[in-house]
Parts: structure tokens; C-alpha cells; sequence
């Protein structure tokens, strides 16, 4: 890195880890990691209600770390890039270390 990056750009990668700062959003997300998936699903598999999945869908939202399609009556959530893919690996790899 050949400088430190402007106020506002700080604040940004800021927000943007918050959304690696709670275990359930992370859990999410490396579910989402493997393939889409509907809110039901997203609940069982995490074993919390769908409104608590759906608060924590919404800051991912927000976040811009995940995206919905609808698909008839289901909205399917996914990884909003390939980059949140390798922030997830990369935090692995780290703790794992």
C-alpha cells in the first residue's frame, strides 16, 4: 500500500467489516458462499427465527455484502461479489493460521 486512503474511504472499509463483526452474519454468509438460498433455509440452518435472519439479511443489505433475487414468491440471497468470497477465505486463513 503506497498511502493511507482518504477519511471517507476509511469510514467505508469501516462499515464494510462491520459486517464481519457478528458470528451470525458471518455464518451467513459462508452459507451463502455455497450457493443461494431463501430466508427458511437461511433460518434452519442457523437455527434462529426468520425475523432474526431477516434483520441480519437487511444490515447485510446495507452493507452491500449480499443481493436478493426474487424467484415467484421466495427471495433468494446471495454473495453480492467475488470479493466478499475472498474476505471469507482470507479471515479463515488468518485464523487459522
Amino acid at each position: 500500500m503506497d498511502r493511507v486512503p482518504e477519511k471517507e474511504t476509511m469510514e467505508a472499509i469501516g462499515e464494510l467489516f462491520k459486517g464481519f463483526a457478528d458470528p451470525t452474519r458471518v455464518n451467513i454468509l459462508f452459507l451463502l458462499a455455497q450457493r443461494e438460498l431463501c430466508v427458511t433455509d437461511i433460518a434452519e440452518a442457523v437455527d434462529l427465527s426468520q425475523s432474526a435472519i431477516s434483520h441480519q439479511l437487511r444490515m447485510l443489505k446495507q452493507m452491500h455484502l449480499i443481493k436478493f433475487r426474487r424467484e415467484g414468491k421466495n427471495i433468494l440471497y446471495s454473495l453480492a461479489d467475488d470479493h466478499v468470497k475472498t474476505i471469507l477465505q482470507m479471515g479463515l486463513e488468518h485464523v487459522l493460521e
